[in-house]
C-alpha cells in the first residue's frame, strides 16, 4: 500500500514547540511522510520576548516549481500560519493540486480573542477569505471565523449556540465544504468543535485541561489532518485529536516542565496518538 504524504505551509520557528516544529514529528508518527515547505524561519516563536525572523516568502513559488518536474502526489495539504504577503503564492501552489485530487486543510491562524494577531491587518483577512474559498476542510476560531465573515465578536466569546451554527454557516458560504469551529464550550470545563457540511451540524465536545500553552492549536491540525488522511470519519478525528492535546497537557503538568511559551509536552503523548490511530 502506498505510503500517504501531506504538505504541510507555515513557519519554521526554531525554540518553542508550534508550527513545523511540531507538524513534523505529529503527522510522521502517524506513519505519514510529511513534506514541509517552510515560510519563514524564526530564532523562537513570537510569544517570546524578541525573535529574529528570516523571510522565506521568496522560495514558494520556484520551490513549488521545481515540484512541477517530478511524478508525486499529496494526499493532503496542511496550511498554517501565513504572512499577508504570503497567502497569494501558497494559493497558486494549491490550485495546482486541488486539480490532482489533493485534500486541502486550511488552518488560517490568524486571529484570537476577539482580535489579529500582531502585524496584520483587514488586508490580510480579505487575502485569507480567498485561501478558505479553496478549502475541503477549514478550521477557524471563532475570533477568525468572525473576522472572516464580518461578524461582529460577541461579549467575551459567549453567545446562544445559534450564534456559533450561524457564522459555522457563513464560512461555509464562503466557498469551503466543511467547516470545522474551533474552541467553543457548552458549559463550564468543557471545549469542542462545531462542525458544518452544508447539509447539517454535529458537535464534539470533551474536557478543558487547565491552562494556557502556545502551539496547541498546531497540535490539534496536525493531528486531525493525519486522523482524516488514514481514514478516520472527521469526529473520530477530531476525538483523536483532542486526546492527544488533553494527554500533552497531562505530561506536562506531570513532569512540572514547560508551560505556556514553552508549549505541552507532546513528546510524551505520541506513543498514545500513534495507538489511537491504529483503532478500528
Amino acid at each position: 500500500m502506498r505510503q500517504k504524504r501531506i504538505l504541510t505551509i507555515q513557519d519554521y520557528s526554531c525554540l518553542g514547540r508550534c508550527s513545523t516544529t511540531v507538524a513534523l514529528p505529529t503527522i510522521s508518527c502517524a506513519g505519514i511522510e510529511c513534506v514541509a515547505l517552510p515560510t519563514a524561519l524564526l530564532s523562537n516563536h513570537t510569544d517570546y520576548p524578541s525573535w529574529t525572523f528570516f523571510d522565506l516568502t521568496d522560495q514558494i513559488k520556484p520551490i513549488a516549481e521545481k515540484w512541477k518536474e517530478f511524478d508525486h502526489h499529496f494526499d493532503a495539504i496542511y496550511t498554517g500560519y501565513l504572512s499577508t504577503k504570503q497567502v497569494g503564492e501558497v494559493i497558486a501552489l494549491c490550485k495546482d493540486y486541488k486539480e490532482k485530487d489533493t485534500l486541502l486543510f486550511v488552518d488560517p491562524a490568524m486571529a484570537d480573542w476577539g482580535k489579529l494577531y500582531a502585524g496584520f491587518g483587514p488586508e490580510h483577512v480579505l487575502e485569507m477569505r480567498k485561501l478558505v474559498a479553496l478549502a475541503d476542510l477549514t478550521k477557524p476560531n471563532l475570533t477568525e471565523a468572525c473576522l472572516l465573515t464580518g461578524t461582529p465578536y460577541p461579549n467575551e466569546g459567549k453567545a446562544p449556540f445559534s450564534f456559533y451554527e450561524e457564522v459555522a454557516k457563513k464560512v461555509h458560504g464562503l466557498g469551503a465544504k466543511v467547516v470545522i469551529l474551533s474552541g467553543l464550550s457548552s458549559k463550564e470545563g468543557k471545549l469542542g468543535c462545531l462542525v458544518y457540511d452544508g447539509k447539517e451540524f454535529s458537535f464534539f465536545e470533551g474536557d478543558r485541561e487547565p491552562g494556557s500553552y502556545h502551539g496547541t492549536g498546531d497540535l490539534f491540525s496536525s493531528a486531525l489532518i493525519s486522523a482524516i488522511v488514514l481514514g478516520k470519519t472527521l469526529l473520530r478525528s477530531i476525538e483523536i485529536a483532542h486526546r492527544y492535546i488533553v494527554t500533552s497537557i497531562h505530561e506536562t503538568l506531570a513532569h512540572h516542565q514547560g508551560g505556556k511559551i514553552y508549549g505541552p509536552m507532546f513528546e510524551y503523548a505520541l506513543p498514545e496518538f500513534i495507538s489511537l490511530l491504529r483503532e478500528e
